[in-house]
């Protein structure tokens, strides 16, 4: 089992050569420690959780976890100690509760309920007439966006990997299904390496570590406080991104 470290060494990345997508990108990171990757789109957020999820090898430079170069592990070796939470989670034309256990043998009833009530999930779920054992449908049809997320973060929570990954996790859902999963995903992500990677950054301001991407390159690093301090891109997206929650707000009132 990973114990999460993990390091980015003069990372490159192109799709198509001489277009390079992330530009020597270093970055070290301790296990348990959460690290946001923001930037506009376009600026090489997702390619860089395609490289971590190792669906695509650097063109130049390494990842390290543990000390070890991500292309010495075999897939079936590193998939089983990263979750992932996207954006538009997958669940499948089953149970909540095969849902919740999906790719874990031996799951408990009581393993499935405690993931669930980490993931803010339990009382909607016992509350539909049959519980645990409702059926989603295709791609979870008959569940809202929120209850999806939450579904998906108890899936992420009964792996008890080491390394977690949400890429926007929390797009599109309304203020009080936001509300909820935040809260979720602050309790998944206790104790894990994390990399939150969101165009949101009211979500990034416990994250240990910020990374603003532009281009394919790191623009701006360090944490929330620090980042506000320079008054650099960061910040003055952090506050235009405040005003405007502030102005609907208003308007909902």
């Amino acid at each position: 089992i990973f114990g999460g470290a993990l390091r980015l060494e003069d990372l490159w990345f192109a799709y198509e050569p001489g277009q390079p997508v992330l530009q020597g990108l270093n970055l070290s990171v301790q296990p348990g420690q959460q690290v946001a990757v923001v930037g506009p789109s376009g600026s090489g957020k997702s390619t860089l959780m395609s490289l971590l999820l190792r669906l695509y090898d650097p063109t130049a430079g390494r990842i390290l976890i543990d000390g070890c170069d991500l292309r010495d592990y075999t897939l079936d070796s590193l998939r089983p100690q990263i979750s992932v939470v996207l954006q538009e989670s997958l669940l499948f034309a089953a149970t909540i509760r095969e849902n919740i256990a999906y790719g874990v043998a031996g799951v408990s009833p009581g393993e499935i309920e405690a993931a669930a009530r980490l993931a803010n999930a339990h009382d909607f779920i016992t509350a539909l007439p049959q519980g645990y054992d409702t059926p989603v449908g295709e791609r979870g049809a008959t569940l809202s966006g929120g209850q999806r997320q939450r579904i998906a973060i108890a899936r992420a929570a009964i792996r008890q990997t080491p390394i977690l990954i949400l890429d926007e996790p929390t797009t599109g859902l309304d203020n009080a299904n936001e509300q909820a999963v935040v809260a979720a995903l602050r309790r998944l992500a206790q104790g894990r390496t994390t990399f939150l990677i969101t165009h949101d950054l009211s979500l990034t301001t416990q994250a240990d570590q910020v990374l603003y991407l532009e281009q394919g390159q790191v623009i701006e690093q360090g944490t929330h406080s620090n980042l506000m301090t320079k008054n650099g891109s960061y910040a003055t997206l952090f506050r235009m991104q405040s005003a405007l929650r502030d102005e609907s707000s208003m308007v909902a009132k």
